[in-house]
């Protein structure tokens, strides 16, 4: 058996000495079927309609039984009662959604007679009877239910309910319904009153935190043959814009609004009873003004048409009480000048793009020394946006006349611009996107900084990408936008920076339809070149070639204190050999010897009147693909280079040849030097100590540099050759670490005599540059490249 509330067992003693008590809950099922679509029905109603079958007239309760009652002689839990009374004020129907999913609608009446008052709630299926009166009738309503409400008892109806109209005459003790309209100028603070006025601004419905619960808010602007006045609607009354589809111009009627002062000013706000009516009511049309830019000056609630000109990306900051808050600025033109607007918090989120007409009602001008034009236009939670509003056509040319020179700029006009900090506008696509670099600003505070390079069909630019613009997610071949980006004037070209007021966007499918892809935009940008055809300040040129060596990466101390890293490099081609640099970041790079490889925009100079490639963060090193210019192989590369040549015909001044001999002696038993760290020249062993005469400094620990100087002889001559570091240490076969520890074991420096001696006999093939010795009057070797070596 189901167990029953206390109230629904009450109403089955009243009658169980008609029906059983399975009867009893088979019958309250049966209702619920047949009610099942009625919002206001619930367990106790049924009960209530179960009991009404077998309770009539005749056999109720001995109760007294009233034609009606007074209203302070009801009681939470009287049932079928009639009440006759005045109606004081009449809600708007509103809608609500039931627990259980269904829709449906409720209104209030506040009912009064000469002992009080109490409210009245009709509900969906009483809604009907809400066009039997209005405010001030007297009317009768029948069978309701005195129920405890939230505030104070109150009447509900049910669906057996009905009312009528009385004729007021019979009753005159009830109290009277004060019908005057108040206009706006006479509207005093804390008072129940009605007015007539026209809407002349709906701004958005704005959301809050009440509590930890989502509210919502919306002030409507009121005007009247009088003045001007708010009137709020709160949480689900905002829902009655949309309901009596309420607009700017309307006429409307409120009942029962309440008053009230806020900061020195009174402003009325809907209350839970109180009714809003459109209609045909004499108050005065709207006229709008319309503020020309040109005419800005200290002044509020102001309407503005312009041009979105700029619009600077959204700012977020922390409030004094910790809170979170957001502000995001853009530029408004027309034909009389232009304007900084500032927007706040949800307002920033107003989707707006550079080229819009924004219509902008409740402004307030202020005085803004930064702006530019010495003003600004600040909005408020009460400010209304219309994009691309319904203007006359006057209008509407005029600002397009104003926006033409809002396109964005060609990438190879940029270098026109003449002075820094200009902000421009480009679209193009990423052809080189490099790492983030973290650095740390004057203020101890960390930041980030990226470079990337974009280009369109008339050149390329680079762009350095700031903080929080540095994570944004790009890679190489995307379409961007770029906005309210600042020139940077540099020694050869203008570069951009963008920072946090600028945006980066995806551009539209229209505004990217001539762009060239990726690979037509690198064949325009970079040129080219052979390796033999570089020359000293070369920019934008592209080389392939194939690696012929690869030292290890040596550490640094840069200029400002910190430490650097740099590797060197050979790239060869078809046509020569060039010394590459790789700097810090790039010196990491997994490239091995022998592989192709594409370098991209490296800056080239001249170095001992031979050129050479510098490899830092602006530069790309890739792996060339298939459809890219094919790349010969090693061995036809170095057959190209390194023309082999017999010892007795090498001349003062031959390069990269290649040499084939027999070691036939050694020259000296000394093959580790000590080296300066700092300036890597010879130092001095005086007084126990090494002193290098170029610093002028006593150094602790030097550098070690193996060198290894022979005799190298063929069937034409004989001539000397020297061994620098890598080569040094594969024709030895050890490194120049395990030669200091073979040394430090045995105490002398003699000790790797005997190894160096065991190279004679030795074939070995080199690549070496020919130079005339003064000192011994000869020409000899300098070893490039070890080849080969064999007994």
């Amino acid at each position: 058996m189901r167990e029953m509330s206390q109230e629904i067992k009450d109403e089955y003693e009243k009658i169980k000495d008609k029906i059983s008590y399975e009867e009893f809950l088979k019958k309250m099922e049966e209702y619920k079927k047949e009610n099942a679509d009625v919002s206001f029905i619930d367990d106790i109603s049924i009960a209530h309609m179960v009991v009404g079958d077998y309770i009539t007239e005749k056999n109720e309760p001995t109760e007294e039984v009233k034609d009606f009652w007074k209203i302070k002689d009801l009681e939470s839990g009287t049932q079928h009662i009639n009440l006759v009374g005045r109606v004081m004020s009449i809600s708007n129907v509103k809608k609500f959604t039931s627990k259980k999913g269904r829709e449906g609608k409720l209104a209030n009446l506040i009912l009064a007679d000469e002992t009080g008052r109490i409210r009245v709630v009709f509900w969906t299926e009483n809604i009907k009877l809400m066009d039997k009166f209005q405010e001030g009738d007297v009317v009768r309503i029948n069978d309701v239910e005195v129920k405890q409400g939230f505030r104070e008892d109150e009447t509900h109806l049910n669906i057996q309910s009905s009312l009528e109209k009385l004729d007021p005459k019979d009753y005159p003790n009830l109290p009277p319904y004060n019908d005057k309209i108040t206009p706006l100028s006479e509207v005093k603070g804390d008072a129940e009153v009605n007015v007539i006025a026209r809407i002349i601004r709906i701004p958005r419905v704005r959301s809050f935190d009440r509590n930890g619960r989502d509210g919502k808010v919306v002030s409507l602007e009121l005007q009247d043959k009088s003045g001007s006045m708010q009137f709020t609607l709160w949480n689900k009354d905002t829902n009655l814009i949309d309901d009596l589809d309420l607009k700017e111009g309307d006429a409307i009627q409120i009942m029962g609004a309440q008053s009230r002062v806020r900061n020195g000013e009174i402003s009325l706000s809907h209350s839970w009873i109180g009714r809003i009516i459109k209609g045909n009511f004499d108050v005065p049309e709207y006229h709008e003004d319309i503020l020309k830019i040109g005419d800005a000056h200290e002044m509020r609630n102001v309407t503005l048409v312009g041009l979105v000109s700029k619009v600077y990306d959204t700012i977020t900051f922390e409030r004094d009480d910790g809170s979170t808050g957001k502000v995001k600025s853009m530029e408004l033109e027309d034909e009389t000048g232009a304007i900084r607007v500032t927007l706040w918090n949800e307002d920033t989120e107003i989707d707006v793009k550079k080229g819009d007409i924004l219509k902008i009602i409740g402004g307030n001008i202020e005085f803004d020394d930064y702006s530019g034009t010495n003003y600004r236009l600040n909005t408020n939670w009460n400010t209304k946006f219309i994009i691309n509003p319904v203007i006359d056509q006057e209008m509407k040319d005029a600002l397009k006349e104003v926006g033409k020179y809002l396109k964005p700029m060609k990438i190879g006009d940029l270098n026109k611009i003449e002075d820094d900090g200009e902000e421009v506008d480009i679209i193009g696509r990423v052809v080189n996107l490099y790492e983030p670099n973290e650095f740390q600003r004057d203020d101890g505070t960390a930041g980030q900084v990226r470079t990337a390079e974009i280009a369109d069909d008339s050149g390329m630019v680079r762009v350095s990408l700031w903080d929080t613009k540095a994570e944004h997610p790009l890679k190489e071949g995307d379409a961007l936008k770029i906005e309210n980006a600042r020139t940077r004037l540099g020694d050869y070209q203008v570069d951009l920076s963008v920072g946090r007021t600028s945006r980066l966007i995806e551009p539209t499918e229209d505004e990217i339809k001539d762009l060239p892809s990726l690979k037509d935009v690198e064949s325009m940008i970079y040129q080219s070149k052979k390796i033999t055809e570089l020359a000293e300040g070369d920019r934008d040129v592209s080389i392939f070639g194939r690696i012929l060596s690869m030292g290890e990466p040596t550490q640094f101390t840069k200029s400002d204190g910190s430490s650097g890293v740099v590797r060197s490099m050979e790239i060869a081609d078809d046509t020569g050999v060039v010394r590459a640099s790789l700097w810090d970041d790039q010196a990491n790079t997994a490239f091995k010897e022998g592989e192709a490889v594409k370098i991209e925009n490296p800056r080239v100079s001249l170095r001992n009147d031979r050129i050479e490639l510098s490899v830092g963060r602006t530069t790309l090193i890739s792996k060339p693909n298939e459809e890219e210019a094919s790349v010969p192989s090693l061995d036809a590369i170095e057959g190209k280079l390194y023309p082999p040549k017999n010892i007795g015909d090498i001349e003062e001044g031959d390069q990269s040849i290649k040499v084939t001999g027999e070691v036939v002696d050694i020259r000296g038993n000394k093959i580790l030097f000590e080296m300066c760290p700092n300036c890597n020249k010879r130092v001095n062993w005086v007084d126990d100590a090494y002193i290098c005469d170029i610093c002028g400094e006593e150094i602790k620990k030097p550098n070690m540099l193996m060198i290894i100087s022979l005799m190298l002889e063929d069937d034409t001559g004989t001539i000397s050759i020297t061994f620098f570091r890598k080569a040094a240490e594969e024709v030895l076969g050890i490194t120049t670490a395990q030669a200091e520890e073979i040394i430090a074991a045995t105490g002398d420096e003699g000790s790797l005599e005997e190894k160096v001696g065991d190279l004679v006999g030795r074939q070995i093939t080199v690549i070496a540059d020919a130079s005339f010795d003064e000192y011994n009057e000869e020409v000899r070797l300098n070893t490039r490249k070890m080849v080969d070596v064999k007994l």
